[in-house]
This record gives structure tokens, sequence and C-alpha cells, in this order.
């Protein structure tokens, strides 16, 4: 069986799930899955899952991720990209200079609060907030708690800037390029979006269908390379059938949610400790 993550670059003008039905055929299987929803006019890394990795799709939820963003000013739209109705605009405006700039991206670096746009996945009461949206429907986004670590300009256009963004998991970077226009009193609206990184998955090593076409099974990266993020705990070798077979191990260990367990180099599957008990939570 070939299992493993792809490093997908993802195209514009596709949904996560439509790619997730390209990987299924060039892979004749229908266990695929991706970690991490990409817009669908955005591009760049897409994590896939073929096969036995769909099962730690959950542990990349809390990587860190990285962005190229480019965000046009003068004008705001109801989705905050460029899919949207425009509900402002702002004639013969001065483009905000790089110290305005970075001036106003400082107010967003660490942890801040977002509002997502009502454009988005997130479930409002059970259902999705763009279905709600698009049916014209009132009701309020929540806010949340994220987590910026760095915004650097990176370019400055005629009414736009591009910036680089490093962030945790579930920032919405509609929602920055709306309140950093807010920030600097003009209507903003994300022009093109990149991802750059999502944990150690890198664009600079991200492939096309069509590299995963030709190349097959070897573009998959191994299960294990994929959770460096999460610490790694060495399981003595007496006691991984007991790990596979879903028995705890006494260990003399502070408690841990997310362990990536191995023993003898061999990766085995991600385990927890629970008051000095070592369980399985997922094996290979």
């Amino acid at each position: 069986m070939t299992d493993g993550f792809l490093n997908l670059n993802k195209p514009p003008c596709m949904t996560s799930h439509d790619a997730v039905n390209l990987v299924r055929k060039i892979f004749s299987t229908r266990k695929v899955g991706h970690a991490g929803t990409l817009d669908p006019q955005a591009c760049g890394v897409l994590p896939i899952a073929v096969n036995r990795a769909t099962k730690f799709i959950e542990y990349l939820a809390d990587c860190d991720k990285s962005y190229r963003a480019e965000i046009l000013f003068g004008t705001a739209t109801d989705s905050g990209d460029l899919e949207g109705s425009i509900i402002a605009r702002a004639e013969n405006f001065i483009m905000p200079t790089l110290d305005d700039l970075n001036a106003a991206l400082k107010f967003f670096v660490g942890e801040i609060e977002q509002t997502p746009p009502k454009f988005s996945a997130i479930k409002i009461n059970g259902r999705k907030a763009y279905d709600l949206a698009r049916k014209n429907l009132a009701f309020e986004m929540p806010i949340r708690r994220v987590k910026i670590f760095r915004l650097e300009v990176v370019a400055i256009g005629e009414n736009s800037a591009t910036i680089d963004v490093d962030c945790g998991k579930g920032t919405y970077i509609r929602s920055l390029a709306i309140d950093l226009g807010a920030r600097l009193n003009l209507p903003a609206t994300l022009k093109n979006l990149v991802r750059t990184r999502v944990g150690d998955f890198d664009l600079s090593d991200a492939l096309t269908f069509d590299d995963a076409k030709k190349i097959g099974a070897d573009c998959l990266v191994p299960i294990e390379n994929c959770l460096n993020h999460l610490p790694t705990f060495e399981l003595p070798n007496h006691r991984v059938k007991a790990f596979l077979n879903g028995l705890s191990t006494t260990v003399h260990a502070s408690d841990e949610k997310f362990l990536r367990i191995v023993s003898n180099g061999k990766f085995l599957g991600v385990g927890r400790i629970e008051r000095g008990n070592l369980r399985s939570s997922k094996i290979v």
C-alpha cells in the first residue's frame, strides 16, 4: 500500500476538495484527505494525505504556517477577497508608505483578536458561514484569538502591498487584510495569496499534479517525517507489542497530549502520556 503525504503546490481556481479528488485518481485510492483548507483562489502548499497517512492529518492542525499576501488598498469586498462584491471604495487615495505600513503592521504581531470573514467554512449553529452569507441571513461571526509571529513588507505597488506572514493555526489572511486597511483608514481586500509553508511542508519542495503523476509513490513523504513538530518518545523494544495493542506502559515522564513514538528507529505512531501511563492514540 502506498502511504504518505504529498506536498502539493495547489494551483489557483481549485478547491481543496477538488485537489483531493485528483490525487485519488493519481494514486488509485479513495483514502485521501487534505490538511488545512486553502481558499480556491489561493495557491501554494496543501499537504495531502494518502492511505494510512489520513489517520495522522489531525496532528498537522497545530502547525505554524507562512503566507505571501498581496493586499489591495482602496477597495473592500464582502468576502475579503476579489471574489466578493464591492462594499466600499476610496477614490484618489494616497498609497501608504513603507513607514506607514510597518507602523500599522506592528499592531498585528503577537496574540491578537480576529473576526473571520463571513464567507468562510466556520460553522455557525451547525451550518457553514458561507452558506448563511450567500443567503443573506443575519449572523455574527465569533471572535477568535490567533498568533502572528512575523509580518514583513516585501513590495509596494501603485495601490497594493505584498507582505510575508508567519502565523499560528486559525489565522485568516483575508481578515488581516481588512484589519490592516482599517488601521490605515482605507478599505482593503486580499488580492493574491500564496501559502509558502505548513509546518515542515515548504513551497520550495512542493510538487504539481504532473510531478506526482510522473514520480508516483516515490513523491510521498513518509508519515513520520511530517510529524517532527511533535516531541519524540523512544519506547523500549519489549513494550512495542503492548503499544500497538493499545495497552499502557508505565513511564517516568510528565503528561503529553501528542508524542511521536519510535522504537529502534522505527516509527510506531502517535501516543499520549497521562498520569505516568503511555498509550497509543494512532498507530501506523
